[in-house]
């Protein structure tokens, strides 16, 4: 049975090596919560390591905490990302897009290489889950802030 489990994984998950051999539980506050970087966001955000990639999933997890008129820089994921809203307002634009308005439950995925910024709105603070996914050891390349003028 355990190899009928362990194939079928293996089919869902592609080449993905996959141990069912011990639960891990990572407990709240396990990872301290930092600013983020002047480089990487314009206004207070707030990072929380949630899980570091691994072999299994090679992504990792955190929750990122917008203060209102918080954003990232504009930036790439080599292997894309999945934001998942669970508080307060936020936009996500795709370079040469028009902003989207995000809320509490929304998903957003944003495919490989595809550059954007998210963050919360002007008036309303946004948290969300954001797991990226791994390619030779990185997954995101910063690069130059949103402007105030395209942000408004």
């Amino acid at each position: 049975m355990k190899g009928i489990i362990a194939a079928a994984a293996m089919t869902v998950l592609g080449t993905a090596q996959v141990s069912a051999e011990n639960i891990e539980i990572r407990r709240n506050g396990h990872s301290p919560s930092v600013a983020g970087k002047a480089d990487n966001f314009s206004g207070h955000a707030v990072i929380s390591p949630l899980l570091p990639p691994n072999d299994s999933t090679r992504a990792n997890l955190g929750q990122v905490d917008f203060a209102p008129g918080s954003r990232t820089v504009w930036h790439t994921h080599p292997a894309g990302q999945l934001l998942f809203v669970t508080a307060g307002k936020g936009w996500v634009q795709e370079e040469g897009k028009a902003r989207q308005e995000i809320n509490p439950g929304d998903v957003v995925w944003i495919p490989a290489t595809v550059r954007h910024w998210h963050g919360a709105t002007a008036t309303s603070p946004m948290s969300h889950l954001a797991m990226t996914y791994m390619v030779d050891g990185k997954n995101v390349e910063w690069q130059e802030p949103v402007t105030e003028e395209h942000y408004r």
